[in-house]
């Protein structure tokens, strides 16, 4: 029997960013795909809100709730034992310090989760604060922010000029000084990801910010082609998974409605003599009628 690997810690995080070590990491939100994660070497798996539009259909992000986090962090939990994983605070759930504080305690508790993630850098830092010194892990994210789609027109890039990059860098710095053990960089220009990412001692990870920071995520439903209403630039395919199940699908209606299935292969049977005996069970019944 394999051995169990080592799941990561948050010391390690750190460790991983002061040696130069790349780390990889998948958002995933059922079981399934978690074991498929764990199954391939994946050091992190993201469980984000994400979920909302990849699971549930919504538009973004913002639909879902702190037990629906909650309920598909567990599901990934034991899908994936040995991984670290990382969850996502969703929409509305650290709107003030005593609201944050609350739901991320919650979360910790019931998810199963080695750390929890919000979004937003300065002006959220006494939110990040107090639930950091709360004891809770927590990581925070710029750039693209998901949460702020409206404020940001849809999602697009982030940090296009000098100027908003800065903004950017501060945030980054916001979100170390108020006691985050990392952050997420998304949807802006390598060289902005790369000034990101020096500019803090804490873990970082991207997506959409080329090469930059210690580790690299990309959605897991994305990148087996499962989900495929819209791809994201930054998103690589690596399989089919739509074209795959589609085919299946079709399939295995082509045979039912044939009649090839299912089949002596596919079909329980019982053994002749009670058969026999559920016969003649049958006929006495019909004729006591």
């Amino acid at each position: 029997m394999a051995e169990a690997r080592k799941k990561l810690t948050i010391p390690d995080l750190k460790a991983k960013k002061q040696a130069g070590e790349r780390l990889v990491m998948v958002a995933v939100g059922e079981v399934l795909s978690a074991a498929w994660g764990e199954r391939a070497g994946v050091d992190i798996l993201g469980i984000g809100d994400s979920l909302g539009m990849t699971l549930y259909g919504h538009e973004n992000t913002l639909a879902i709730t702190v037990d629906q986090m909650i309920e598909h962090t567990r599901a990934v939990r034991r899908g994936a034992p040995n991984t670290f994983t990382l969850t996502a605070m969703p929409y509305g759930s650290y709107a003030t310090k005593e609201i944050a504080v609350g739901n991320a305690i919650k979360m910790m508790k019931e998810s199963g989760a080695d750390a929890l993630k919000l979004q937003g850098g300065r002006e959220i830092f006494d939110i990040i604060k107090a639930v950091s010194d709360a004891g809770v892990p927590v990581m925070s994210h710029v750039g693209l922010v998901p949460h702020h789609v409206h404020k940001h027109g849809g999602f697009r890039m982030q940090g296009r000029t000098a100027e908003a990059a800065l903004t950017i860098i501060d945030n980054a710095k916001a979100i170390e000084e108020a006691g985050a053990i990392g952050l997420e960089i998304e949807a802006v220009p390598y060289e902005v990801g790369k000034a990101v990412d020096e500019a803090v001692s804490i873990f970082t990870f991207s997506i959409g910010a080329g090469a930059a920071g210690t580790c690299q995520m990309l959605n897991g439903y994305d990148l087996i082609g499962a989900f495929d209403t819209f791809k994201p630039k930054f998103a690589k395919r690596y399989g089919n998974v739509v074209e795959v199940a589609v085919e299946a699908f079709k399939a295995y209606a082509a045979d039912v409605r044939s009649g090839a299935f299912p089949d002596d292969d596919h079909t329980y049977k019982m053994n002749a003599e009670e058969v026999a005996k559920l016969k003649q069970a049958l006929a006495s019944q019909e004729e006591a009628k």
